[in-house]
């Protein structure tokens, strides 16, 4: 189907909304809507696979904080997603209907439908990559914001061979992209995590240690010759025993939270090229993203008690 022979009157399809309300997973509805086109310069992709992430539940917990991202009621759900183009607009090169993509659209991809910009902003028009041919659309629907996040937070610390690099946050869905980089770019990796994710730390190549009081102690015994960079993926506490250990500020960096003389990174601003190239580390088997578990869309509710409770070692995905 084109952009110019739809026929609109029938079309419906279904997407998960915020309907009554923002709040917590009971507030999520899965509903019928006016299925969306490909206008000008853009693409309707069919939705099989939407990969969820703390930020979906945390900017629509409320109101307020939904009307901070510029949401409002009905809102949709979810921000990364994979599936098959099946529109194409006038204007766009290099997409085709049938072709297989991955990519993000802020607050709309637990959905049948979504109709995103390949060129554009996750936050404003969406956007789309190719998926690789080995990669199934589970592990692409889970890629965008956390690769792009991890692309980012290393581009601010520069790592190189030699580096030994302290990852606050390391089982995380952003710490799983950021170790695997950091090794493949010949840095040795210290992960906090709790006891039990020691063993999943290990299987991604970093050297577990128990976040919390006493952590400098502990990595100085880790390190004894001393750590070079750090990225704190989950609050402060790790960029604060950074510097304590004599990490300077330009190697230090946080995707949640700020810190005066921290430079804070942004996966928007991942360099062009970045996520695509974290496709192919995936497909061809160099990063590995483990699925800790799927939902269909009609139990989206546990799919976000799962994903929210922040102990779950992998990612959580939809499946449409």
């Amino acid at each position: 189907m084109t952009a110019e022979t739809r026929d609109v009157a029938t079309d419906l399809g279904r997407a998960v909304q915020f309907v009554e309300r923002f709040g917590g997973p009971e507030a999520l509805r899965v509903v019928a809507v006016p299925a969306p086109h490909a206008a000008a310069g853009q693409v309707r992709v069919k939705v099989t696979a939407a990969g969820l992430n703390p930020m979906d539940w945390f900017m629509t917990s409320d109101a307020d904080t939904a009307a901070r991202f510029r949401l409002s009621l009905p809102s949709g759900f979810g921000t990364d997603y994979a599936g098959v183009v099946d529109e194409v607009g006038e204007g766009v090169a290099g997409f085709s209907i049938g072709d297989r993509v991955f990519g993000g659209a802020l607050s709309r991809t637990v959905a049948e439908y979504v109709v995103v910009e390949p060129d554009g902003a996750i936050a404003v028009g969406g956007s789309a990559h190719h998926t690789p041919k080995a990669l199934d659309d589970r592990t692409a629907s889970a890629l965008t914001i956390a690769g792009s996040t991890a692309a980012a937070a290393l581009a601010v610390v520069r790592l190189a061979p030699g580096d030994t690099v302290l990852v606050g946050g390391a089982g995380g869905g952003v710490g799983v992209f950021v170790v695997q980089l950091a090794r493949l770019a010949g840095a040795r990796v210290i992960g906090t995590g709790s006891a039990a994710s020691a063993d999943s730390l290990r299987d991604l190549g970093a050297e577990p240690v128990i976040y919390g009081p006493g952590l400098a102690d502990r990595v100085r015994e880790l390190a004894p010759d001393g750590v070079t960079a750090a990225l704190d993926l989950h609050g402060t506490d790790t960029a604060e025993v950074a510097r304590e250990l004599g990490v300077s500020d330009a190697r230090i960096t946080t995707i949640a939270a700020q810190i005066d003389g921290i430079v804070p990174a942004n996966g928007a601003n991942a360099a062009p090229g970045a996520l695509e190239e974290i496709a192919r580390h995936v497909a061809e088997g160099r990063i590995r993203l483990p699925i800790a578990a799927t939902f269909p869309m009609e139990q989206i509710g546990a799919a976000v008690e799962l994903q929210s409770g922040r102990h779950v070692h992998g990612k959580v995905v939809v499946d449409i």
